[in-house]
């Protein structure tokens, strides 16, 4: 069975109640619970921080153990160096994720820190850009484990 752990990063314990023209007005939590129920077949984990050293800190806990790690970092997509090396110095892929378009957005969010040192950057499709994480996981076992490009 596949173990995969979401992070989220700020801000995003407040997903169905914050800006909900961008960000939807659905909760994650009942979304995750969907989604365990979507994957039978993997061991799902949920994490969120509003503290940039515990999500480095949760990287470092399972980034040697875990099949993935989907990772939403909010506003330190666009600010933490500290997250990428942590990234760097683990072994599990990391697919980066994001809820809404950041390319239609302000400029500032057009820059990621973490994309070139994640296996993949799924943008723009809602809390479904979770989902189509753990897909990139599923289609990479039929490929030898490596995410591929298709």
């Amino acid at each position: 069975m596949k173990k995969i752990i979401i992070i989220n990063g700020p801000n995003l314990n407040l997903l169905g109640k914050r800006e909900p023209d961008v960000y939807g007005n659905q909760d994650f939590e009942n979304y995750f619970n969907r989604l365990k129920a979507s994957y039978p077949d993997v061991e799902l984990d949920y994490f969120q921080s509003n503290v940039e050293g515990e999500i480095i800190n949760k990287l470092h806990e399972t980034g040697f153990s875990f099949d993935g790690i989907i990772l939403n970092a909010g506003a330190y997509t666009h600010t933490s160096i500290a997250i990428a090396d942590a990234i760097r110095g683990i072994t599990v892929p990391v697919v980066e994720v994001h809820i809404s378009n950041v390319f239609s957005r302000e400029n500032f969010r057009h820059h990621s820190y973490l994309s070139e040192v994640c296996r993949g950057v799924i943008v723009g499709f809602g809390l479904d850009s979770y989902r189509l994480a753990i897909e990139s996981y599923q289609a990479a076992s039929l490929f030898g484990g490596k995410l591929v490009k298709l």
